[in-house]
């Protein structure tokens, strides 16, 4: 009898759910009000961390920048200055446990207070067929787009526990939701973050003193920059699913954060193959790649990778 009646309620809740995602399809939720929140972003240097600094600070927020590179992650911090935003900056090795304990503790010592939204953010790509690429490079990316989220996870998330309170930001990718082909290391790596950031969510809501940390796991497509610079799907098919503008990736993000929703996928185009990956037959997805051509989409990225890395090393 007990048993009925909880599936009752979980079949309720579900029905409830769904009915008020589809209304915020339509009827945008309010947003909250970030003022005064201390955001820690990783890869601040560049890219989409350079972005998200900027989105922050706009909404009131002060942000702390950690990057590996000092030069770019200054550059951040002086447009951040530059737009009336407090920026502090730390050149940080994420994938250095210790340097990360170490530099949270002297960030929490600066600042006098805790983080409370923390933009998991940083990530390299290797750019090289499986047995094409030296071991350090397979490693390196999988410390930075995975092992770091554990290091800076657990120097920040004890005091939004203690405060009740946060966000944190996973920057995924569509590729750790659904692979594509020669880029294992990177899709290995999305794959974990992807569920490192699942469970800890899942963790959070089991725990009735946690309510008010926020989880928004981000996965965006194909960003039209360096980082997959070459890299093409079928042409007709580019014309409704194209490389993203990095604004409207960092813009749909901070509209996802900013009303507490768990999942975003950008374009919301992205949603399908996720979906299709689930509910279709192997055979029938892989078909549905060969026809938009993303089946062999990262080919023109290696090899201009590549191309790149032989000129680099005749010029040395």
């Amino acid at each position: 009898m007990i048993i009925l009646m909880d599936m009752q309620m979980m079949m309720l809740d579900v029905v409830y759910f769904i009915l008020r995602g589809c209304l915020r399809i339509v009827m945008r939720p309010r947003t909250k009000d970030i003022s005064g929140e201390l955001v820690l972003i990783t890869g601040a240097g560049g890219g989409l961390g350079r972005l998200f600094a900027l989105q922050f600070v706009r909404e009131g927020a002060e942000v702390v920048l950690w990057d590996v590179n000092a030069e770019t992650n200054e550059a951040t911090a002086k447009l951040v200055r530059e737009a009336g935003g407090k920026a502090h900056t730390y050149t940080v090795d994420v994938t250095d446990r210790d340097t990360v304990y170490k530099v949270a503790d002297l960030v929490r010592k600066d600042l006098g207070r805790d983080v409370t939204f923390l933009i998991n953010n940083a990530g390299v790509v290797a750019g090289h067929r499986l047995l094409d690429c030296p071991d350090d490079m397979v490693e390196r990316t999988l410390k930075v787009n995975c092992h770091a989220h554990f290091w800076v996870m657990k120097a920040f998330l004890p005091q939004m526990k203690a405060n009740n309170h946060g966000h944190i930001v996973t920057v995924a990718s569509v590729l750790g939701l659904f692979a594509t082909a020669c880029v294992e290391d990177y899709c290995a790596s999305k794959f974990a973050a992807v569920g490192f950031h699942e469970s800890l969510t899942h963790e959070l809501l089991t725990e009735e003193e946690c309510d008010g940390i926020k989880t928004t796991l981000v996965c965006p497509y194909l960003i039209d920059n360096d980082m997959f610079e070459g890299c093409k799907i079928r042409e007709e098919a580019e014309l409704v699913l194209s490389a993203q503008d990095p604004v409207y990736v960092v813009q749909q993000a901070m509209n996802a954060i900013l009303i507490d929703q768990p999942l975003v996928c950008i374009p919301r185009l992205t949603y399908i193959p996720y979906i299709a990956k689930a509910l279709l037959p192997w055979d029938a997805n892989v078909a549905t790649y060969r026809f938009v051509g993303s089946d062999k989409s990262m080919y023109p990225f290696i090899e201009k990778k590549n191309k790149t890395a032989n000129g680099a090393i005749k010029a040395a």
